[in-house]
């Protein structure tokens, strides 16, 4: 009895295929070998597709710096619409990197090593996409140096009292710092990649990035030290930054707005969207460079567990928000709350709830959790829904705020779209170059949880 239940209560590997440390080497470097393997003509064709997509935007970008922001569907009252709108969304996507790299670093969470490499670079390419929307939102974008606390030429400074201001802290310094730590972690393996390198100039660009690592012990010691520390710093920011951001609304008195749980509702909005970004990318990689060994089911069945939690988490926001209308007595409150469900904007406040709150539910079944289509298609429908959760906040409390006299509708137009689909182009452009030129798991953290790494395992 007892060794059958031992055998029910067994996981399965987080490597699998009897990988050792020259396999796990060998398989993962291969791929940004340019001598070894040549750039399949698939990587080209994406390339060639997101970086015209890119290209378009920066087109649309100075058609917009030359004409104003005119251009788009911002109206009276809705002075925000997409460019905010997609500044959220491109913060929240860029949650999950950091919370896989830190915090499951710091809980000792092993499952986290084949995904914690591409899920920091992830994060990195979205916070570039994310600030670019701010920049170009404010009008005058040449002087968008003015959001930093720099005297201007009038020897004014910023209004430190403006959440804005916040925003411009606290993305930077989350910039900083995943870059950091994502650099930090790459150190080992761009040595490995240096030590394998065969052309003379790849060897030295390697070289200077690896900076002189040898492996040594006292190296070990001081990278692991590095590690954590740049672990502890990222973990609150993946708490402040949502929460700095959620400020730019919750500051307010518009309806809709002004209220608590904008924080918690926004961090948890953010790790949703994040690891459903994380479940996509890597489940396409993980079928274009056959890494199941690598990136197995156990990984994607964790990162459904938790999309399952944060995606109750962010129901029962919603849920709040009626609550909290109702019992504050607020009219306006009230008002824009049922609006959101039954007046123009529904189809939106739908889509949201239908895609964020009910797919993942889905989950709840193994079966489930382990398919690949399932979990491709909730990926994608999570950062659907996401997008509109960030839409229905920002625009129906525009359009309709105290005065009935003022309210509109909000229609975007071929500008707002064509620079939020560009902007999907750059964040995939930088990512192919990454999985082309870097490895996308982390080789000496994979090779950290085989059995092989086990002192003891000759042993035995």
């Amino acid at each position: 009895m007892s060794s059958t239940a031992d055998s029910t209560t067994v996981r399965p590997p987080l490597i699998s295929g009897n990988q050792t440390f020259s396999t796990i080497t060998q398989r993962i470097s291969e791929i940004v070998e340019i001598e070894v393997q040549k750039t399949p003509k698939a990587w080209f064709i994406a390339f060639g597709i997101s970086s015209s997509l890119a290209g378009g935007m920066g087109l649309m970008i100075a058609y917009l710096l030359w004409e104003g922001t005119g251009i788009w569907g911002l109206n009276q009252p809705a002075g925000w619409g997409w460019a905010i709108v997609n500044f959220v969304f491109w913060v929240g996507i860029g949650h999950a990197g950091t919370l896989i790299s830190a915090i499951l670093f710091l809980f000792r969470q092993k499952w986290r090593t084949s995904i914690n490499r591409f899920a920091e670079a992830m994060t990195i390419f979205a916070v570039i996409c994310a600030g670019m929307f701010p920049g170009i939102h404010v009008g005058r974008a040449w002087v968008a140096y003015w959001m930093f606390p720099l005297p201007n030429q009038m020897d004014i400074w910023p209004n430190f009292r403006s959440p804005l201001l916040w925003d411009v802290f606290a993305v930077s310094t989350y910039f900083t710092v995943s870059c950091l730590f994502w650099y930090v972690g790459l150190i080992p393996d761009l040595a490995t990649l240096r030590d394998r390198a065969k052309s003379g100039i790849r060897k030295v660009l390697l070289g200077i990035a690896a900076l002189g690592w040898r492996g040594s012990n006292r190296q070990w010691s001081n990278y692991e030290k590095a590690y954590l520390i740049l672990a502890g710093l990222a973990t609150p920011l993946v708490l402040s930054v949502h929460t700095v951001v959620s400020f730019d609304f919750a500051v307010g008195i518009v309806p809709g707005w002004h209220t608590t749980i904008f924080p918690p509702y926004f961090v948890a909005g953010a790790i949703f969207s994040g690891f459903a970004m994380v479940m996509t990318l890597a489940v396409i990689a993980r079928w274009i460079y056959k890494l199941e060994d690598f990136i197995t089911m156990r990984h994607l069945e964790n990162m459904n567990k938790i999309m399952l939690l944060t995606g109750m988490l962010v129901g029962y926001a919603y849920a709040c928000e009626f609550f909290i209308s109702w019992y504050g007595g607020n009219p306006y409150e009230q008002s824009i709350f049922i609006n959101r469900a039954t007046g123009p904007y529904a189809w939106a406040y739908w889509t949201m709830v239908s895609c964020n709150v009910l797919s993942p539910q889905i989950f709840w079944f193994k079966k489930c959790r382990t398919s690949i289509p399932v979990m491709f298609v909730v990926s994608i429908l999570i950062n659907i829904g996401m997008w509109f959760e960030r839409f229905v906040i920002t625009v129906t409390s525009l359009s309709q705020d105290y005065l009935p006299s003022s309210w509109g509708y909000y229609i975007p137009t071929v500008y707002d779209v064509g620079i939020f689909i560009g902007s999907f182009g750059l964040f995939l452009t930088l990512f192919l170059l990454f999985l082309r030129f870097l490895p996308m798991i982390a080789i000496a953290e994979v090779k950290g949880v085989i059995p092989e790494a086990d002192p003891h395992h000759y042993d035995h």
